[in-house]
């Protein structure tokens, strides 16, 4: 008897070890809305690296959902940089944060969904001095100068991982 309150409680434990393996995301969201087959959608935008997130259900079975990072515009100025996940391999331990958690289910097949969980590296950033008409500016000339002595300032960086969860419809 005393084995099998045992075992309950191992069972009823083990999806409370994996939510604890994982941190909370900065972001609290809901589920999207159910995508079809086929139809590409904006998963997220993050507007300081010129970088947008999206995504699409193919309907084949060994790639169930296309996921990609592209960029906004051309012209767009990037204050945050974008990497790879699988080089930058982010963890709270280097200093990146859990900041979203996007859940996008299949219209299809209700069964399964996308994941995708955006990771962000804050950086510490000092705001520069203010001049003579009370601005902070940075100046070209400057800027240059620091770059040449490789004292470029650090950007905050973020990487996203996605993966499909659920079982797959037939």
């Amino acid at each position: 008897m005393r084995s099998i309150f045992a075992c309950t409680a191992v069972v009823l434990l083990f999806p409370l070890s994996l939510a604890a393996a994982e941190p909370a995301p900065e972001i609290k969201r809901e589920a999207a809305t159910a995508q079809a087959v086929g139809t590409v959608h904006t998963v997220r935008q993050i507007p300081e690296a010129c970088a947008r997130m999206e995504g699409a259900f193919t309907g084949d079975a060994a790639k169930p959902y296309r996921f990609a990072v592209v960029r906004i515009s051309p012209q767009c100025q990037p204050r945050a940089r974008f990497v790879e996940y699988a080089k930058a391999q982010p963890s709270e331990a280097a200093g990146w944060k859990l900041n979203d958690l996007i859940r996008i289910p299949s219209a299809a097949c209700p069964s399964q969904q996308a994941v995708v969980r955006v990771w962000r590296k804050p950086v510490a950033m000092a705001t520069p001095a203010l001049d003579g008409q009370g601005q902070a500016r940075i100046y070209l000339e400057e800027a240059k100068q620091q770059a040449a002595a490789g004292q470029q300032p650090q950007i905050p960086m973020y990487a996203a991982q996605m993966t499909v969860e659920g079982k797959a419809c037939p």
